[in-house]
């Protein structure tokens, strides 16, 4: 394969720069908050450039400490964020969603790692972190829409029983619509890119699949687990509105 097809230079990078921006002015146009976008586009850009060097530090370390701990920054920011949806219960809710989180995304990174891909060492960077990325990211996305589901179900006066249902379900939406997407509508991130890098579409399609059941599976147990640990603070919080 041609390497400079793989080259991005910054000047073509910022044409896709160009529909974001439309986006933002379209919800300041209609008196929207877009300036949430706009602070959170920022954010991934200096995020994404300092990872990249940050990644060339790490891929190099063979200590297992240092993969830990940045594995622990990771499940606390992931915890701390997807309380973004319920922000009055953040900070009695955190301990609790890095639980779910740790529980969740834990024993599907640990499964995967060493059940299916045996790494050697078990840390092994340049699998473990973009893994647990992964692996942490969905099982935030999937507590974030619980918790916001679950507040508007008991807002509306349901049952706990009935309101985690719902929760539960909707944590679940885009995850499985990935699953049935997937290979139809879209060919992932991560099968792109080992196709692109001269990987076998077959055997991309083996690590596709590999990826698609832990972030479901993540996905799932965490949002689960902290549907079931958080119920005494949202009948609480229900009953002080």
């Amino acid at each position: 394969m041609n390497e400079s097809l793989l080259q991005i230079s910054l000047l073509r990078l910022s044409i896709v720069l160009l529909p974001v921006l439309g986006i933002i002015f379209l919800l300041y146009r209609w008196g929207l908050n877009f300036r949430e976008s706009l602070v959170a586009f920022f954010r991934m850009l200096l995020q994404l450039m300092l990872i990249g060097y940050f990644l060339t530090f790490i891929f190099k370390t063979d200590h297992a400490e240092v993969i830990l701990a940045v594995l622990m920054v990771m499940l606390l920011a992931s915890a701390w964020i997807a309380l973004r949806t319920v922000k009055k219960q953040r900070k009695r809710l955190f301990l609790r969603t890095l639980a779910a989180i740790t529980l969740g995304g834990g024993f599907t990174l640990a499964l995967v790692t060493v059940g299916v891909l045996s790494l050697d060492p078990w840390y092994e960077p340049r699998f473990m972190i973009p893994l647990a990325g992964m692996i942490f990211a969905n099982a935030m996305n999937s507590v974030s829409l619980a918790a916001e589901r679950l507040t508007s179900e008991l807002t509306a006066g349901k049952e706990f029983s009935a309101a985690k249902g719902k929760a539960f379900t909707a944590s679940l939406i885009p995850i499985t619509n990935a699953l049935f997407a997937v290979g139809l509508v879209s060919i992932p991130g991560m099968m792109t890119g080992q196709i692109l890098s001269g990987v076998s579409p077959l055997i991309a399609a083996r690590y596709q699949i590999m990826v698609m059941l832990m972030v479901y599976a993540s996905a799932g147990i965490s949002s689960a687990v902290f549907l079931l640990i958080s119920k005494d603070i949202f009948l609480e919080h229900r009953a002080e509105t």
